[in-house]
């Protein structure tokens, strides 16, 4: 089955040096791009996170410090990352949860600027544990009746997510429409207003926040009331996309 789109996506995956969206860094990226044809371009790119890889990290994805000292960082890669990316629509495997969310940080840190105003995202892990919950190597099994060979590469990872979310337009056919637009509404539990999720809208459309002691408050009241929450968040070792939308949020308030 085709992809129906009215513009492109770029499906993308991480290999990372850890889980912490805040101070981890990518070790290796790549990008399925699909336009509105369908025709693929793949862009894979090992990156020098600048950072010590941790063995038990090493241990999953198998990329060690050696073999990444000699590959640009992600600052000298970054302007051609956005550009690749500009005007797509993302998916990928979690997509939403870990990968855009540290991808944003990652452009933040090198001063690129990343259009993310009105990108859908299309997680396929969403899809999945909604109709067959496990994770991607089962998900390959069980829609493509391959197994996933070479898992935490980055490359492989990717293109079996691609495969997997054919295969459920496919089999799903019936319950999901193959639309990108629907389905970022079918795989978001809530609908961020930062890419983390630190902060949610809420039925009415306000914006709360979505964890800690002031979970499900709204953050204009909680900005109102206790002002000395937000020094508190700038200081602390929250991401850059997340202060920078609360930052816009308090400033919002304050006109």
């Amino acid at each position: 089955m085709k992809l129906n789109l009215n513009r492109p996506v770029a499906f993308i995956d991480l290999e990372t040096t850890g889980l912490n969206i805040a101070t981890d860094r990518i070790v290796e990226i790549c990008i399925l791009k699909v336009d509105i044809e369908g025709e693929t371009e793949v862009k894979t790119q090992r990156i020098n996170p600048t950072i010590p890889i941790p063995p038990e990290t090493t241990a999953i994805h198998g990329i060690r410090d050696e073999d990444v000292v000699n590959s640009p960082t992600f600052s000298d890669v970054a302007q051609e990352l956005a550009t690749f990316i500009n005007n797509c629509d993302i998916g990928g495997f979690n997509a939403g949860h870990f990968d855009v969310p540290l991808l944003v940080e990652e452009f933040l840190r090198a001063g690129v600027e990343y259009k993310s105003d009105g990108v859908r995202i299309v997680d396929v892990q969403k899809i999945f544990h909604r109709m067959e919950p496990r994770n991607l190597t089962a998900a390959y099994k069980f829609y493509c009746g391959k197994d996933l060979d070479e898992a935490h590469s980055a490359e492989a990872d990717i293109r079996a997510t691609y495969d997997v979310l054919l295969a459920q337009l496919d089999k799903y056919q019936d319950v999901i429409r193959n639309d990108v637009e629907y389905l970022d509404e079918f795989t978001s539990t809530n609908k961020r207003v930062d890419f983390a999720g630190r902060m949610v809208f809420d039925k009415q459309g306000k914006e709360v926040f979505n964890f800690g002691k002031h979970k499900g408050k709204l953050v204009e009241d909680v900005l109102k009331n206790e002002p000395q929450y937000y020094d508190w968040i700038m200081k602390a070792d929250f991401p850059l996309d997340t202060k920078r939308k609360l930052t816009a949020l308090k400033l919002k308030e304050v006109h």
